[in-house]
């Protein structure tokens, strides 16, 4: 009876730690980064290793992950996160250190993609998107963005600090790889806000990234900024969107492995996979987001590499967001753009 009921309880530790090792939980922002997550990387790796992929979404924040963490109930592995979040939570010790030599050549990849605790996985980038119909002449360059006088209208701005400084200076001369030397002075601060205040009467603010297109089409604003993605899926709709790429900023999101994930060898075979070449063409074609492995380029359709912020004539004029700065003294920065938007 004893040797039985031993059989019974080593076959459910064994068949419980069968069900562990087979399964990855992948957590993602949603939207239709998750749609294309499990076209291109989800299905295909867990077919070509025989395992299940348990997906899911979360808002972003850091709690969950610090929960999992001090209770030591870790249920997920792999999770999303933007790049100042992955600064945060690495700093934190919320997730695992990355072996960058299990996920492949740097040199293969956009610059800045790999980090401590994450690898990019796909890019994006704001830039301006214009109202076709609206506009008697083209816009071209963020000094358009600020002339209202030969380009009347409202315009679009996401309601946070990030980008639009930048954008500001930008807009007041300052060269793209000077701006974060000059944000960083109290001087550049106020050159910033100087800026933006001879459009302040003009701004019509967005808080999602499902808000700046409608606005456009609907007459609200004729220039507003917006993620590329929804751009150039409004512009293969047939609406009547013009996009500028010219002094674009980019940014990728992040896989990071949680800390204390039971499956870090297979988490780290899972990205891996996911940022190599194959996996991210199919990633860029079903999303119209970016990709970050330099060999995608020769594979992917020639006119949509047009449309992403790959194309290598738009990487010449585009800069990687700073996430360290806005990290270090963002928030600051943020306290008054909230106030000075609200005014």
């Amino acid at each position: 009876m004893i040797k039985r009921l031993m059989f019974v309880v080593i076959m459910g530790l064994l068949t419980a730690c069968q069900q562990q090792d087979d399964s990855l939980t992948v957590i993602s922002l949603g939207g239709v980064h998750a749609k294309a997550q499990k076209v291109a990387f989800y299905k295909p790796f867990a077919e070509a290793n025989d395992i299940s992929i348990i997906g899911g979404s979360y808002t972003g924040g850091m709690a969950k992950i610090r929960s999992m963490i001090e209770t030591k109930q870790i249920d997920w592995d792999v999770v999303q996160v933007e790049t100042p979040n992955l600064i945060r939570g690495c700093s934190e010790g919320l997730f695992e250190p990355i072996d960058q030599l299990a996920i492949g050549n740097t040199k293969d990849f956009i610059k800045g993609n790999f980090s401590e605790c994450g690898v990019g996985f796909f890019s994006w980038s704001i830039i301006i998107a214009y109202n076709i119909d609206k506009l008697s002449k083209t816009p071209k360059t963020w000094q358009d963005f600020w002339n209202v006088k030969d380009f009347p209208g409202n315009r679009g701005l996401q309601k946070t600090a990030m980008i639009a400084m930048e954008a500001a200076l930008l807009a007041d001369g300052v060269a793209p790889n000077n701006i974060y030397k000059v944000l960083a002075t109290p001087e550049g601060i106020d050159r910033a806000f100087k800026k933006l205040d001879e459009i302040k009467p003009y701004i019509k603010w967005w808080e999602k990234g499902s808000q700046p297109l409608p606005m456009l089409l609907a007459g609200d604003v004729v220039m507003t900024t917006t993620f590329n993605g929804r751009g150039v899926i409004a512009q293969q709709e047939g609406k009547p969107v013009g996009l500028i790429w010219h002094n674009s900023f980019y940014d990728v999101d992040n896989f990071a492995i949680v800390k204390g994930s039971h499956h870090k060898e297979l988490a780290e075979k899972f990205i891996a996979f996911a940022v190599s070449a194959e996996p991210q063409k199919e990633f860029s074609e079903y999303s119209s987001y970016g990709f970050v492995n330099n060999h995608t380029i020769p594979i992917i359709n020639a006119e949509l590499l047009k449309q992403l912020p790959n194309n290598p004539d738009t990487m010449q004029h585009s800069y990687k967001i700073n996430a360290n700065f806005w990290v270090e003294q963002g928030e600051p920065l943020e306290q008054r753009f909230n106030v000075w938007a609200s005014q």
